[in-house]
This record gives C-alpha cells, sequence and structure tokens, in this order.
C-alpha cells in the first residue's frame, strides 16, 4: 500500500508508525465520501469496530487528513456519550469546537441554521445546546424562547460581546449560562460538562421530595408543582430553586450559589443569579414586588422561607 489516504488519496508523511484500516469504511464529513479509513491506534477504539492492521513497507506510513481525524473521533464514540448539539453557523468555529468535544468523549452534532434548529433541538433532545447568537434564520434569543416550552435541558449561549445585555437576554429567554467569544475550548468544555452534572442522577443519595404547603419540588422527577399544576421550569432556574429550598431558612450568598452551580468564583458583577430569581419568584407564587417565599437579604444573599404563614 502506497501513502495515499485511504479514503480521499490526500498524501501520507513519513513515519514508523502502524496504522489501523476501518474495514467497515466511514463517512468523511469533509469531502463527502466513505471508503476503508486509515487512522493511528489510540488504544481506546470501540469494542465494536472492525479493524485489521495496515502493513507498514519501507518506513512509510499514513498520516490522516483532517477528515479521517473527525471519522475516527466518530468512530471512536460511545453510544452512550452526552449528546451534544451546536448551533453555529461560523464553520470554522463549529468544526474546531465539535472536533475539540468530540475528542474529550462527547457526542456532537452541528446545526448552522436557527429555524432548522427550532426545528431539530425539540424533536432530537440533545443533553445539552451550545447555541450562539447570531444566526441566520431565527437568531439564538429566539431559537432559545420557541424551544424552551419543549426542550428542558441546559442551554449555554454564545455571546459576541461581554456586555451584560447580552447576557441578561440570553438568561432571561431561558438560558442556563454563557461563554463570551472568542470561545476558549477548556472553558468550554468546563461549562458544558458542570451543566451536564446538573442533569445527572445522584446515584450517592435517595430521591428527594420537599414540601412547602401548595408547593412541591420533586427532585427525582425534577419537578416542581404549584397548587396541583406543573411547573415550567429550565434546568437553570430549577437547579437555583432546588439550592435555595434544600437550604430552607439559611441565608446563602451568591458566592455560595456560584461555586455550588457553576463551579466557578463570584466576580463581583455577574446578574445572572438575580435574573433567575427574578423568574422564579413568580413562578414558585411569590409577589415579586413584595417577596415572602424568596427573600433577598441585603449584602448577604437569598433566603427561601419555608412556612410564608408563619409570624
Amino acid at each position: 500500500m502506497d501513502n495515499l489516504c485511504a479514503s480521499c488519496g490526500s498524501e501520507g508523511q513519513n513515519g514508523q508508525t502502524q496504522y489501523l484500516v476501518f474495514q467497515s469504511g466511514a463517512d468523511c464529513s469533509l469531502l463527502k465520501h466513505s471508503g476503508p479509513v486509515a487512522v493511528p491506534f489510540r488504544g481506546n477504539l470501540n469494542k465494536d469496530t472492525t479493524v485489521s492492521r495496515l502493513p507498514v513497507t519501507g518506513g512509510m506510513r499514513i498520516k490522516p487528513p483532517l477528515c479521517q481525524q473527525r471519522s475516527i473521533l466518530k468512530e471512536n464514540s460511545v453510544d452512550n456519550a452526552p449528546r451534544v448539539m451546536i448551533v453555529e453557523d461560523d464553520e470554522r468555529l463549529a468544526t474546531l469546537t465539535s472536533d475539540y468535544l468530540s475528542a474529550n468523549g462527547l457526542s456532537v452534532t452541528v446545526v448552522s441554521n436557527g429555524n432548522e434548529a427550532i426545528r431539530r433541538i425539540p424533536a432530537e433532545q440533545p443533553d445539552i445546546v451550545v447555541l450562539d447568537l447570531m444566526l441566520p434564520g431565527a437568531d439564538g434569543l429566539t431559537v432559545c424562547r420557541e424551544v424552551r416550552r419543549q426542550y428542558r435541558n441546559p442551554i449555554l449561549m454564545l455571546t459576541a460581546r461581554t456586555d451584560d445585555m447580552d447576557q441578561i437576554l440570553g438568561l432571561e429567554m431561558g438560558a442556563d449560562d454563557y461563554v463570551a467569544k472568542p470561545v476558549k475550548p477548556r472553558l468550554l468544555l468546563a461549562r458544558v460538562r458542570a451543566l451536564l452534572r446538573r442533569i445527572e442522577p445522584d446515584a450517592e443519595s435517595p430521591p428527594s421530595r420537599l414540601e412547602f404547603g401548595s408547593l412541591v419540588i420533586d427532585n427525582s422527577a425534577r419537578e416542581v408543582i404549584l397548587d396541583g399544576q406543573s411547573v415550567e421550569m429550565t434546568s437553570a432556574e430549577y437547579d437555583l430553586l432546588w439550592l435555595l429550598a434544600s437550604h430552607a431558612g439559611t441565608v446563602l450568598s451568591r458566592e455560595t450559589i456560584f461555586e455550588r452551580l457553576r463551579g466557578i468564583q463570584y466576580d463581583g458583577q455577574d446578574r445572572s443569579i438575580d435574573v433567575r430569581i427574578s423568574r422564579i419568584r413568580p413562578k414558585v407564587g411569590d409577589d415579586p414586588d413584595n417577596p415572602r417565599r424568596i427573600k433577598t437579604v441585603r449584602s448577604k444573599g437569598y433566603l427561601f422561607v419555608a412556612d410564608i404563614n408563619a409570624g
């Protein structure tokens, strides 16, 4: 075998590494063809993948082009890997982000149009959506607003600016978190993993249910019920409500809330917690102008009141 790519004929380079060839073929996401794909052995091939060794002769080896590197990531993905949908029209950024997340064990789908995202997110129910604000068709804020009634998993917004208005609007439309561009891959991965941890069942603790009069918070079903009716909440709103309610009677500082929910330190300026509190209050029957269930304790944080009729 010569030094040409088994799929697309790209020229290889000299070297000593042995490679494996996928006999079943793998779709080339870049050049839109399929065929046997030569890839380096990485030691974590999917057990269901059929492979055979490629003999190395004359010190010549195949160096897989980018298209095949994507194929190996696709072949190596675990069936139950968390599913990420990236909604981003910048092809280069979408490709780099997709490859990085895939290399770190996530199953990634890319959508480049806002209208398509509105159709596909409720239909496919990915574990998390990474959503850009500026999109052809419907913009990111519209996508977020439109899908929220049918999609309860986390939405991570990508904002082009660090302006508070972009971030606040995204949170008000139902986003769970945001990352400012230019995107740092490690930071994005950390945020994605933190959001995914929120929806994982806690194997160490039994399912919990909290009741405060007509307000019921069922952590096993991640459901809030008020006066016998289910209340719509984003995953970020639910997580914040559960954190406050499970510490009823205790003032939680913004620093504590940030560390518990986002895994980062509070910078003293972020308004996302305040925005979520303002959205949660009317949903749990609280008066936004004179709150009795979730109180703001000046210079300290927030207090969830278990019995609003006491005293």
